[in-house]
């Protein structure tokens, strides 16, 4: 039975699990031929060359991540939610070293922190306390994930965690040594920090000015209706 005719789509579909399964280095003309079972030329008439190919990769993935859609009752609320999603969006592409190398990490980070700006001025920050707040966001989350990749990847240690921690090199604080000795709840962590990360920064905000950017659409061409009160 003949092979259905490839499409540009299933090509990259295809490089693309080959990245998140061996990282870009490992994303080759022969192997992704061999994967499709099809010959090279046919990829090189669907996508051009690797880098090519790349970009691309590089260019999907910066569109699948997509708007961030904050959800909650209050500006905390929903700052938070954009954190928990940009996590999940990073947690679920391990291959983002691709996007970094192409020269889109901005341009990916920018639905984000986008959706982080209009919920600060919501919370009723302005300027370089806004600024702030997009910022601490987006490096405490990425900071995050890295150290969960790391401990992920890291080789077993010894001596580990619950070895190291006992009433001595807790203070004589049985209960802190037990803890720290415990498997670490990633999740649970990670919610405690962005809670308090984010109530720090909203704390003394002035009440928020109506008639602002939060609820105004963004017009398609990467620029924000603005309201008469903003920035």
């Amino acid at each position: 039975m003949a092979r259905p005719a490839l499409s540009r789509e299933e090509v990259l579909d295809t490089a693309a699990a080959l990245v998140r399964a061996h990282g870009p280095d490992g994303l080759t003309m022969r192997g992704l031929a061999a994967a499709l079972g099809t010959a090279v030329t046919s990829i090189y008439w669907h996508v051009g060359n690797r880098e090519s190919l790349l970009d691309a990769l590089a260019a999907r993935t910066v569109a699948d991540l997509g708007a961030i859609r904050p959800h909650g009752k209050d500006p905390a609320e929903r700052i938070r939610s954009v954190a928990h999603t940009l996590r999940r969006a990073l947690r679920e592409r391990p291959h983002l070293v691709m996007v970094h190398e192409r020269g889109l990490t901005e341009r990916m980070f920018l639905p984000a922190q986008r959706a982080l700006a209009r919920e600060a001025h919501a919370a009723g920050l302005r300027g370089e306390r806004a600024a702030e707040l997009v910022r601490a966001v987006a490096f405490q989350v990425v900071g995050f994930v890295l150290v969960e990749r790391n401990r992920e990847r890291a080789p077993v240690q010894s001596p580990a965690e619950e070895e190291l921690w006992d009433a001595g090199t807790a203070d004589a604080d049985p209960p802190l040594a037990r803890a720290l000795a415990a498997p670490v709840e990633t999740e649970r962590l990670f919610a405690a920090s962005v809670r308090a990360l984010v109530e720090g920064l909203l704390a003394g905000a002035p009440p928020p000015v109506t008639g602002d950017i939060e609820d105004k659409p963004d017009t398609g061409d990467g620029s924000v209706r603005r309201g008469p009160y903003s920035q």
